[in-house]
């Protein structure tokens, strides 16, 4: 009993803790000038790009939408990390944005897979961990009791997001087993996409700069062709920087492709 209220008691502090950096940060943003808002647009492209764009030419025979992390506590205003990533998410339509990507991709019979986040009770106990483990481990985000039950899980915080579950449940969209960082290093994602023949990834989810990127690094370095969906991914944004704005810049470094849901959904119908 000593040991559950202390770890309340820490979860308690970390979640009192980012809500006042997100606070201080959306007060920061607010106290801006009209004329500095209206003049810049950090996530806008470079007017005079020194890079190519990357030239991926959707093939649907071969193409698999993925999806990351669509998880209550990432992408829900009730979710434990909400407070350090609800403002991308929202000023991105990251989840009406996900919405229309999954029921294109259904439509256009493309296969469909979801690379989610689980921690179980030992993955608490890790000696070794990052800044964001440590703050994932402490609030509790993507909480499981075990691989084998769904004791609690349905709606807590490790579930898909209601809005997703009619086209993750389906029983067509591959669930794969979880990633315990970032990348799909850990998990049996790229085994079952080459088992469909896919070779062609749209890439969408969260974290931005986290799993995102991670994910687009280890597939470009097994040789699939990579697009990212600039809108369907957010991130948190906290005193040591902008996390979409972080991955932003790399996609535009090494992604195949960076599309909107627009234009990707565009492709997806034609």
């Amino acid at each position: 009993m000593h040991d559950d209220h202390c770890c309340n008691s820490q979860r308690r502090s970390f979640l009192k803790t980012f809500a006042g950096v997100a606070a201080a940060s959306a007060v920061t943003v607010a106290g801006a000038s009209t004329a500095q808002a209206a003049t810049m647009d950090a996530y806008a492209d470079p007017a005079n790009p020194a890079l190519e764009k990357g030239n991926m030419k959707l093939d649907p025979s071969r193409a698999a939408l993925v999806v990351i992390d669509p998880q209550i506590d990432f992408m829900s205003p009730v979710g434990r990390a909400w407070p350090v990533v609800g403002e991308s998410v929202t000023e991105h339509n990251v989840v009406p944005n996900l919405s229309r990507l999954f029921q294109a991709a259904k439509a256009a019979g493309i296969v469909v897979a979801i690379s989610p986040h689980h921690y179980y009770p030992w993955d608490h106990d890790w000696k070794i961990q990052g800044p964001l483990e440590v703050f994932q481990h402490q609030v509790g985000i993507f909480d499981r009791k075990g691989p084998y039950t769904l004791d609690g899980f349905r709606g807590s915080g490790a579930d898909f997001l209601p809005e997703f579950k009619q086209y993750i449940e389906d029983g067509k969209t591959i669930i794969c087993s979880p990633h315990k960082l970032y990348g799909p290093q850990a998990n049996d994602l790229p085994f079952q996409l080459r088992k469909q023949r896919v070779d062609q990834i749209i890439l969408a989810g969260m974290l931005a700069n986290m799993c995102v990127e991670s994910h687009l690094r280890e597939f470009l370095e097994l040789g699939f062709e990579v697009a990212v969906v600039r809108d369907a991914v957010a991130a948190p944004k906290l005193p040591e920087g902008d996390g979409y704005l972080a991955a932003l810049i790399n996609f535009r470094y090494m992604a195949n492709g960076l599309w909107t849901t627009e234009e990707t959904v565009g492709m997806l119908r034609s």
